[in-house]
């Protein structure tokens, strides 16, 4: 085994691996699986020219630049349709800027083709073993048994990435902790980013989590009974106080298969206190209902990129009473009387929160 030495990135897909684990690697020719850690460095710059680290810090990257990465599946419709590969390979696909790796089997057309990554080995202990985010997880895996009642769940989900989810959760976040409530926040589904999580924490919750501490670098491609496990865990983790709040976002949108697994799901259905759905546009949130009515769901509340926009909410009005808000300049205090409620209230009739 060869020594790394200092001077490397470490990323924030390799979350749950302490500094002092990546010491070692070494080159073979093992097929990889989603999880494992790799030393390698950048041979040419595409479509991610940065690395988000393990705090959040975004580091410029260059040609020659050293980081260790985590091989993992994405689903990103706006970008990349990326998978670990089944045999080794000495040159990899950036996946995303969070450190993710693979294969990108089709992109997004309006993108440059992805930085490339030179494998140079795997990142292994003492014993020669391979490093997998999957063996250390920051939570500990417990027994799913959930003490009722439960802190108050605001699930988040929308029409598909970049549909103002993120922006929403954190409009609730801010809301419910200025009106004096605990927040906790979790992001369940989606590929490895603290940008999500770190801005539900800027808007006063705490703590944060998602699937990455779990061990897992991203949930696309996952069975079921993973999923769940993330959920179920994460409720375990941040979710016990009945007084608390918990704000939870699903990545991409409601047809996704990650996404829709859990929306069928009655451990998450039950969980449910408040349902935000967002969009981009009008069109989108319309459609948007009808697919979650074949859940048999119907949102408390409607927002995201549209809700910005005075005409595409006269648009939406027309169509639907479900109440909106307004997740980039929200009434705050509206908002978080409306959160609090167990029903909709008087705002159900078109009305702007």
């Amino acid at each position: 085994m060869k020594i790394i030495r200092k001077g490397f990135i470490t990323p924030s897909a390799a979350l749950s691996i302490k500094p002092r684990q990546v010491r070692y690697y070494e080159y073979m020719d093992k097929p990889p699986v989603a999880g494992d850690v790799v030393f390698g460095t950048v041979t040419r710059i595409g479509q991610h020219a940065s690395l988000e680290n393990v705090s959040g810090r975004i580091h410029m990257i260059h040609h020659c630049t050293k980081a260790i990465f985590v091989f993992g599946n994405r689903y990103a419709p706006d970008f990349y349709e990326g998978l670990v590969p089944d045999e080794f390979k000495e040159e990899v696909d950036l996946l995303a800027r969070s450190g993710i790796v693979g294969i990108v089997k089709t992109k997004n057309s309006m993108i440059k083709d992805p930085t490339k990554i030179k494998v140079l080995g795997y990142v292994c202990n003492e014993s020669g073993n391979v490093l997998s985010t999957r063996d250390f997880p920051l939570i500990k895996p417990g027994t799913i048994i959930k003490k009722q009642p439960r802190a108050k769940m605001i699930l988040v989900c929308g029409t598909s990435m970049n549909s103002g989810k993120s922006l929403a959760a954190a409009a609730c976040c801010r809301a419910l902790s200025t009106a004096g409530y605990k927040v906790r926040a979790s992001k369940v589904t989606g590929t490895a980013s603290l940008k999500d999580i770190l801005q539900m924490n800027d808007s006063g919750a705490s703590p944060y989590s998602d699937f990455t501490y779990l061990g897992h670098p991203s949930t696309y491609l996952l069975e079921k009974d993973e999923l769940l496990s993330i959920f179920n865990q994460l409720d375990l983790k941040y979710a016990n106080n009945p007084k608390n709040f918990w704000v939870v976002e699903l990545a991409d949108g409601v047809i996704q298969r990650e996404t829709a697994m859990l929306l069928k799901s009655p451990e998450v259905i039950s969980r449910i206190h408040k349902l935000i759905f967002c969009a981009s546009d009008a069109f989108g949130a319309i459609g948007g209902l009808g697919v979650l009515r074949s859940f048999d769901l119907e949102p408390d509340a409607l927002s995201g990129i549209c809700s910005s926009s005075p005409l595409l909410l006269r648009e939406l009005s027309e169509f639907t009473n479900i109440p909106f808000f307004n997740s980039a300049e929200p009434n705050v205090s509206m908002l978080a009387s409306f959160l609090v409620n167990p029903g909709r209230g008087p705002m159900a009739c078109k009305a702007v929160v």
